[in-house]
C-alpha cells in the first residue's frame, strides 16, 4: 500500500481508530489475565459476565471503524485494520467482507490476499486459496508467514491439492515440503513454524520415522526453554516408538518431568509400551537408524546457544 502523509487529517484519525483498538485489545488482555488469577483463588468473574464486559469493551472499538468508513469508504488500510479487528472478535464474514472491499482497491497488497486465503482455507471454495497464496508469495516471496501458512493448507487438503495441481499424494506432501522449506529458510529460529514442519510427518503412511525425526530433532535445537523442549521429548517417543526403538523411546519419556505434560506422558507411555510388547510377541526388530540428526538418548540434553 502507498505511504501514507502522518500530517494528513485523515491519517491522524485513522491512527487514532488503532489506538482506541490496540488498548481495548491490551485493557481486555489484562481483564482475562486477572480474572484467571482470581479464578484460581476461588474469587473469578462467571465466564458468561466477563464475555458481556469484553464484547461491550469491543462494541466501542466497532462503532470506531464503522464511523471512519462510512466517512472514508475508500480507505483501504481502514478495511484492512477493520478485518484484522473482526478477526480478534471471530466475525469471519465481516472480516472476509472488508478483506474483499480492499482488495478492490489495493490489487497489490500480499497481505490482503494471505489474510483471505485464510478465510478461504477454512471454507469453500479451498481452491481459492491455493490462488491466493500463490498470489501473496510472488508479491512477497520473502515472507515466510505465506509459505508457512500455504504449506499447511495444502498438507491439510490434499485432496484438494491433487485435483487442483493434477498431482499425486507423494507429490502433495513434497510441495508442502518444499513450502515448510522456503518458510524456514526465512524463519530459521520459529519454534512454532518447525513444529508445524515435524507434525506434517504424522499424516505420511508409512511414516517416514528418520525424517520426521530429524525435523523434530530441527525443533528441539531452537526450543526456547525446558517446556518447549519437554513438548518435543513427547513427539520423539511416539516417532522412536513407531520405528521399534523402544529404548530411546524411553529415555525421551523419561525426559519429561513437567507435570504440564503429566496426561500427555501417561498416554504416550501406554502407547510406547503396547508397541513393546506387540513387538516381542511378533519378534520385530527395531528399525536401523540410518539418517543423520536421528536422535539417541544422548542428544536429549538441552543445547545452550554456544552448543547450536
Amino acid at each position: 500500500m502507498t505511504a501514507a502523509d502522518p500530517n494528513d487529517p485523515v491519517e491522524k484519525e485513522f491512527q487514532q481508530v488503532m489506538k482506541e483498538d490496540d488498548d481495548a485489545q491490551a485493557e481486555v488482555d489484562k481483564w482475562i489475565k486477572e480474572n484467571d488469577e482470581f479464578a484460581a483463588k476461588g474469587a473469578g468473574m462467571p465466564a458468561s459476565q466477563l464475555k458481556h464486559r469484553i464484547e461491550t469493551r469491543f462494541e466501542t472499538v466497532r462503532k470506531g471503524y464503522e464511523d471512519f468508513l462510512k466517512k472514508h469508504p475508500n480507505h483501504a488500510r481502514g478495511h484492512v485494520a477493520f478485518a484484522g479487528f473482526l478477526h480478534d472478535i471471530e466475525d469471519e464474514d465481516g472480516e472476509k467482507e472488508h478483506l474483499e472491499t480492499a482488495l478492490s482497491m489495493e490489487k497489490n497488497d500480499p497481505a490482503i490476499y494471505n489474510n483471505l486465503a485464510n478465510i478461504y482455507g477454512h471454507h469453500d471454495p479451498v481452491k481459492k486459496a491455493f490462488e491466493y497464496y500463490t498470489k501473496a508469495i510472488e508479491l512477497n516471496p520473502r515472507e515466510p508467514v505465506y509459505y508457512q501458512n500455504f504449506g499447511t493448507t495444502v498438507y491439510l487438503f490434499r485432496t484438494d491439492v491433487k485435483e487442483y495441481y493434477h498431482i499425486n499424494e507423494d507429490e502433495v506432501f513434497a510441495k508442502a515440503f518444499e513450502l515448510y522449506s522456503n518458510a524456514m529458510r526465512l524463519d530459521p529460529l520459529n519454534f512454532e513454524l518447525a513444529t508445524d514442519v515435524a507434525q506434517t510427518y504424522y499424516g505420511i503412511q508409512p511414516m517416514r520415522v528418520d525424517e520426521a525425526l530429524r525435523a523434530w530433532t530441527n525443533t528441539l535445537k531452537i526450543a526456547a526453554n525446558d517446556i518447549e523442549r519437554q513438548g518435543v521429548y513427547v513427539h520423539m517417543a511416539r516417532i522412536n516408538a513407531m520405528g521399534r526403538r523402544f529404548e530411546i523411546a524411553h529415555a525421551h519419556l523419561a525426559a519429561v518431568t513437567d507435570e504440564k505434560y503429566n496426561d500427555l506422558k501417561r498416554r504416550v507411555t501406554r502407547m510406547v509400551n503396547d508397541k513393546e510388547k506387540e513387538a516381542k510377541e511378533t519378534n520385530a526388530a527395531p528399525e536401523k537408524a540410518e539418517a543423520p540428526g536421528v536422535a539417541t538418548p544422548e542428544t536429549l540434553k538441552p543445547q545452550t546457544k554456544k552448543d547450536l
